[in-house]
Formats: structure tokens, sequence, C-alpha cells
């Protein structure tokens, strides 16, 4: 049976090297790092990442692609099944994998990740060009909308780790502004700069995550309108297809 310990992965005279490991619900990882990149593949259920740069969704179908080197902490929601293709940085750079980003991995990509996984771990020629090809997908891969960028450390910050940690108490803009004793405009400016995206695009991902992890947990599409603020299931099922993130809702 392959290990299921990343450290066995970190060395490996080649490439690429996957490791196959399942999680239970409720599971995480802890803050960790690897020596190697990493391509963290979802074959089932949901993975919700955080780096100090942000929040990323992981559902079944997805990968995130973490830099070498970069801390990290993984939850998991539902029964996950993980696929993680540990990349050498020599690799990671050749292929221009560039910084964090959730990706859609095609069935080519699938088939490939689940038969390197059966090849041994000093793979020969066939693993070899197994390895090629992934690593030439995932470089092409496009990218899911399922990012949560964060603002720099400080007191904004805060109020949006608070936001994250209880999204049905999501505060408006307004409200955000009185606490951190700033303007509007200004706050609205610094919330771009600081994020690359405004105020109201970063709550509706917020929301997107909070459902899909709410998806995740089997409760019922009433159930979780209501939780992110939706009007009716309709309405949310809706937002998730237009932006890619729930196969259920597909």
């Amino acid at each position: 049976m392959r290990s299921q310990d990343a450290a066995t992965y970190q060395d490996v005279a080649r490439p690429l090297a996957v490791m196959a490991k399942p999680f239970p619900n409720g599971a995480r990882t802890g803050w960790h790092a690897h020596a190697r990149g990493q391509v963290l593949y979802a074959t089932r259920g949901l993975m919700l990442a955080q780096t100090a740069a942000g929040t990323w969704a992981v559902p079944t179908g997805h990968a995130l692609l973490i830099p070498p080197g970069l801390r990290h902490d993984i939850a998991m929601h539902g029964s996950v099944e993980m696929l993680t293709a540990y990349v050498s940085k020599a690799a990671w750079k050749e292929n221009a994998l560039a910084g964090c980003r959730v990706v859609r991995i095609s069935r080519l990509t699938d088939a490939a990740l689940a038969a390197l996984v059966d090849e041994p771990l000093l793979y020969g020629r066939r693993g070899r060009h197994l390895a090629a090809l992934i690593l030439d997908e995932i470089a092409r891969a496009p990218v899911a909308d399922l990012a949560l960028p964060m603002p720099a450390p400080s007191g904004l910050r805060r109020l949006c780790e608070a936001m994250i940690d209880d999204p049905r108490g999501a505060a408006s803009l307004d409200a955000l502004a009185d606490r951190l004793a700033v303007s509007r405009r200004t706050l609205t400016r610094r919330f771009r700069q600081e994020t690359g995206i405004s105020f109201g695009a970063w709550q509706r991902r917020l929301r997107q995550l909070e459902a899909l992890r709410l998806e995740s947990e089997g409760l019922a599409w009433k159930e979780i309108a209501a939780s992110v603020g939706y009007g009716s299931p309709q309405a949310l099922r809706a937002m998730l297809r237009r932006r890619g993130g729930s196969a259920v809702a597909k």
C-alpha cells in the first residue's frame, strides 16, 4: 500500500509524486508547509484551505495549487477523498505554476493522476509520460473563481475573519467603516487595494463558500439559501451554476 505520510514524497527523485489519502468529515490538517509544491485534488467531498493570503474552496473535481514552502491549513467537509501531487521546485518553476489558485480538473488529468498512483514511487518510462502530461494539463487548466482574498493584517482583516467565522452575521460596508472609524469611500478604496476585488464581490464569494460547505454536509437547499441570505433555493442554485462551484447545482 502506498504511504499516506507526506514526508515520504518530498525527496523522491522524480518531478511528480502522487499520494492518495481519505479524510473523515471534520478533519483538518493543521498549519504546515511542504518543501514541494502541491496540486491538491478533491476526488470526493469539499476542502476549505487557508493561507495568509486568503481562503480557497476546493470542491469535487477541482484542485488547489499550493506553492512550495507556503504554510496552509485544510479543513474537510463531508468525507473527502484527496489525491495530492507533490511537485518538485524545479518542475513547479519550469511549468510556471505560480501562486495559489483553484483549477478545474479535466477527465484526462483525473485519469492520469489515478494511473500514476498505481505506478511505483520511482516510476519508469510510463510514469514519466504520465507526470509530464499531468504537469502540462495543470498548467493549462481553467481557473475557478473560488478564492476569498484577505486584507493585510489589521483591524480590517480581523473583521473579515469574524465574518468568515460567522457568514450569517456578515456586516455591511457602512457598519465596517463605522467600526474602523473611516469613511465608506476610504474603506471601499482600501478594500479593493488590499484584496483586488470590491467588498460586495468579497461578500458574495463568502456566501458561496458557506453554501458549498453546507451543501457538503447534506443540508437541504432551502436551509442553505436561508443561511447565506438568498431568498430562494433557485436563486442560490443559479448563482452557484454561474460561478461553477457546485456539482449538485448543475
